[in-house]
C-alpha cells in the first residue's frame, strides 16, 4: 500500500511537472505522445511515424457532434490549402465517445465536409488522454523533432469578423522558418470531452 501511494505521488509530480499552462499533460518542448494503427476514414491503420519526412504536423482534436469543431472546419480547410505544397502534415483525431463520433459516422463526416488529411479514431481515448485534451476543438503544432510548438486554440474568437490573433497559422509559419513562435499555448473553447472513467485495478 505505501508503495503504490509513493508511486502516485511521483506519478503527480512528474505530470504537474510537465504540464502547461492550460493543458494538464503536455508543455511546450515536449515529445509528441506517438500514436500507432490508428483507424482512418480511409479505412487504413495510421500512425505518427508515417508523417516523419513532414518539417511539421499539426494535429486538431475534433469531434462529429460538436458544433464549434464543425464551425471551424471552413477555417481549418482553408489552412489546410494555404498550406499545400509546403512540408506540413495536417492531422485530425476524434477521441469522443458520442455515439455520432464512431468511425463509421466519421466516414460519413469526412466525406461530407471533403476532408483531404487523415481523420482517425481513437476509440480506447488513450491519444485524447496522452496529449491532454479536454475540448474539441484543439490544435497542436509540432518541429521536425516532434516536439510541442504550439498547442490551444484555432485563434481567439469563434466570430471570424472580430479575430485579432491567429495562433495557429502563425505558429506554423514561425516554425517553418525555425522561428520560435510568439503565442505558444492558449486556452482552447469549444465542446467538452467526455472521458471513459479509467479502472483503479
Amino acid at each position: 500500500m505505501r508503495n503504490r501511494l509513493l508511486l502516485l505521488i511521483l506519478l503527480t509530480i512528474t505530470s504537474t511537472a510537465s504540464a502547461g499552462k492550460f493543458n494538464r499533460q503536455l508543455d511546450v518542448g515536449d515529445k509528441a505522445p506517438a500514436w500507432t494503427d490508428l483507424p482512418g476514414t480511409d479505412g487504413k491503420p495510421h500512425s505518427l511515424k508515417e508523417y516523419e519526412k513532414s518539417s511539421v504536423v499539426v494535429v486538431a482534436f475534433i469531434a462529429n457532434h460538436c458544433p464549434m469543431a464543425t464551425a471551424y472546419l471552413p477555417r481549418w480547410k482553408r489552412l489546410v490549402a494555404d498550406f499545400e505544397g509546403k512540408p506540413v502534415t495536417f492531422v485530425a483525431i476524434s477521441s469522443s465517445r458520442f455515439p455520432a463520433d464512431s468511425l463509421e459516422h466519421m466516414k460519413t463526416h469526412a466525406k461530407k465536409h471533403g476532408f483531404t488529411f487523415d481523420y482517425l479514431h481513437d476509440g480506447s481515448q488513450e491519444i485524447g488522454r496522452a496529449y491532454g485534451v479536454f475540448r474539441t476543438p484543439t490544435f497542436f503544432v509540432f518541429n521536425r523533432a516532434r516536439r510541442v510548438q504550439y498547442m490551444g486554440a484555432f485563434d481567439n474568437h469563434q466570430d471570424t469578423e472580430r479575430v485579432e490573433h491567429h495562433y495557429l497559422r502563425d505558429a506554423i509559419e514561425a516554425v517553418l522558418n525555425k522561428r520560435d513562435p510568439e503565442v505558444t499555448e492558449t486556452l482552447p473553447f469549444g465542446c467538452e470531452i467526455e472521458y471513459a472513467s479509467v479502472s483503479k485495478d
